[in-house]
């Protein structure tokens, strides 16, 4: 039987946190690291807190990012050169768009690891519970050494394909559907309100019918509640919706909708939303 992969997490944020304890729970030697240290050390319990870094892939088999970007992914691997082990793969998780996932598995290349794409389905709830879906794109070789880490993590892992982004472009077209519904909900509470009614009302009558979904109730009663305690912040969904309409300009595709998407945000994020959950895009009205 071989020896569990020792594994790397670099990112500890809002969805960092809950995957690193899920990988520890699953008996994975583990490193953490974090931009703002501060936010890896409550993980001292169930993993080793690296102070570089450098500190955190030595030696490491498998190492994941989960931060905030393309840039700060980037910025943060450079710092690996080095470091990583000749046998390393790179499973990268943050949402970076088309483009930024062509430049990091660029960067995979020069620093001399295998890469593979991972963003994943899910918010802070899922995350913690290892209920995430995993979109994974990468060498068929590596998939089964990332087994045990893919599985500790989420519910279940879909392979798309071996390479060119695909499952940061099944993201993308994901998170599309997720924005667009938080959206219409939002929309429809403020109609009802704007034409005099209770906007609980919406909510119940939509309640076990054909368009109904858990999702429109969760978010849709804490939009009505006030209740925007980040499962994903607003800023993190601004910036997602970003690499939509990029990547729906890129290939074609009319971004009315993801404009008119943005437009909200950016209207809830001025008005001091930007940390809180993405449901306060509600204030953008």
């Amino acid at each position: 039987m071989s020896a569990a992969p020792t594994v790397a997490l670099l990112g500890t944020g809002t969805m960092g946190a809950g995957m690193a304890r899920n990988l520890a729970a699953a008996g994975l030697p583990l490193r953490v690291w974090n931009r703002t240290p501060a936010r890896a050390e409550p993980l001292a319990d169930v993993a080793t807190v690296a102070d570089s870094v450098a500190a955190a892939v030595a030696g490491a088999d498998v190492v994941v990012t989960m931060l905030f970007d393309e840039e700060s992914t980037a910025a943060t691997l450079s710092d690996a050169r080095g470091s990583l082990a000749t046998h390393a793969v790179w499973v990268q998780s943050a949402t970076v768009g088309v483009a930024g996932a062509g430049r990091l598995a660029s960067l995979a290349a020069d620093l001399g690891v295998r890469y593979v794409d991972a963003p994943v389905l899910g918010t802070k709830q899922p995350a913690e519970s290892g209920a995430l879906v995993v979109l994974a794109a990468g060498p068929e070789d590596v998939r089964e050494r990332l087994r045990p880490v893919l599985d500790a993590v989420g519910q279940r892992t879909m392979w798309v394909g071996i390479g060119g982004g695909a499952a940061t472009k099944l993201k993308l077209a994901a998170n599309a559907f997720v924005l667009t519904l938080l959206e219409g909900v939002a929309q429809s509470l403020a109609t009802a309100e704007a034409l005099g009614l209770d906007p609980n009302l919406f909510l119940e009558a939509v309640k076990g019918g054909a368009v109904d979904a858990p999702y429109v109730q969760l978010k849709g009663t804490a939009m009505l509640e006030g209740r925007f305690d980040p499962a994903f912040t607003l800023s993190g969904a601004h910036k997602d919706a970003g690499l939509i309409e990029e990547a729906m300009r890129t290939h074609g595709v009319d971004t009315a909708v993801i404009e008119a998407i943005r437009a909200h945000q950016a209207s809830a994020i001025a008005s001091g939303h930007a940390d809180d959950d993405m449901a306060a895009t509600y204030r953008g009205r």
